[in-house]
C-alpha cells in the first residue's frame, strides 16, 4: 500500500514538474506520460485550486467578479509560466500565417508573436475571465469549482494529441514525448471523471460537470483533427493549444443552463 501511494505521489510530482514552475527538480524533458499520464488531471486540479483560492480571496475582500477572475487567471498563468498560452499563440500564428505545412511549422517554431497569436491570446483570456466572472453569479463557490474542473480537463486534453496524432516534425516536445496508447488517455479520463464527480456533488451538479467534460473532449477531438489537416500531426504547441482551448470550452459549457443570471 505504501508503495502504491508513493508511486501515485511520484506520478503527480512528475506532472506538476512539467505543467508548472514549482521547484520540484528533475529533468526538463517531458515525463513518460505512458506511466504517469493518469495523474495529469490531478496536477491540473492543483493548478486550478490556486486560481480558485485567489478568486475566492479577492471576492472575500470585496472585489468585483471580473477583477477577481482576472487576478485568478493571472495567478494561474504565473504558476504555469504561460505554457499553454504560448502554445496557443504559436499555433494561431502558424495556422493563420503559413501557406503550407513547412511554412506553418517554421512560424510555430519562431518565438516572436504575430498578429494571429496576439488576437488568439486576447480572445482566449477574455473568454476565460468573462466566463469565470459569469459563473460567480449567483455565488462564488460555483466559479471556484469550475476553475478546478476546467484546469483538470485542460491537462487531460494536453495528452490527447499524443494519442490521436503522430508527431508533425522529427524533433521538439511533441516528438520527444512518447506516443500514447489509448489506455493512457482512458486512465486520464477516469481520473477526470472522479474529479468531476466530486466537484459535481460539492457544487457543480453531476450532469453539468459531466456535460462540460464531454464538450471538452469533443473540442479536443476537433482541434486535433484541425492540426492533422494543417500540419500533418501534433507538436508540443498543439498539445498546449488543445489544453487552452478545452479549458475555455469547459468553462463555457458550465454556463449553459442559466448560470450567468
Amino acid at each position: 500500500m505504501k508503495q502504491i501511494v508513493a508511486q501515485a505521489f511520484a506520478a503527480l510530482a512528475e506532472n506538476l514538474r512539467f505543467f508548472t514552475r514549482l521547484p520540484l527538480g528533475g529533468s526538463t524533458r517531458p515525463p513518460d506520460f505512458s506511466k504517469v499520464g493518469w495523474a495529469a488531471p490531478l496536477a491540473g486540479a492543483i493548478v486550478g485550486s490556486l486560481g480558485a483560492t485567489v478568486f475566492l480571496t479577492m471576492r472575500k475582500i470585496g472585489l468585483p467578479g471580473i477583477i477577481s477572475a482576472t487576478l485568478a487567471v493571472a495567478g494561474e498563468i504565473a504558476l504555469t509560466g504561460g505554457l499553454h498560452e504560448d502554445g496557443l499563440a504559436d499555433v494561431a500564428d502558424g495556422f493563420g500565417g503559413g501557406r503550407d505545412r513547412e511554412a506553418k511549422l517554421a512560424i510555430m517554431r519562431d518565438s516572436r508573436i504575430g498578429a494571429y497569436g496576439a488576437i488568439a491570446l486576447c480572445l482566449i483570456l477574455l473568454l476565460r475571465i468573462e466566463a469565470i466572472g459569469a459563473l460567480a453569479r449567483p455565488y462564488s463557490a460555483f466559479a471556484a469549482a469550475a476553475f478546478v474542473l476546467a484546469a483538470a480537463a485542460a491537462r487531460a486534453a494536453a495528452l490527447a494529441p499524443l494519442s490521436w496524432a503522430s508527431p508533425a516534425r522529427a524533433d521538439g516536445v511533441g516528438a520527444s514525448a512518447r506516443a500514447l496508447d489509448a489506455s493512457v488517455l482512458t486512465g486520464a479520463a477516469g481520473t477526470l471523471a472522479v474529479l468531476a464527480t466530486a466537484l459535481g456533488l460539492l457544487s457543480l451538479e453531476l450532469v453539468r460537470a459531466f456535460f462540460a467534460c464531454v464538450v471538452g473532449a469533443a473540442v479536443a477531438r476537433l482541434f486535433v483533427t484541425l492540426a492533422q489537416r494543417q500540419i500533418g500531426g501534433q507538436t508540443g504547441d498543439v498539445c498546449g493549444a488543445t489544453a487552452e482551448i478545452v479549458q475555455v470550452a469547459v468553462l463555457l459549457a458550465l454556463l449553459i443552463g442559466g448560470r450567468d443570471t
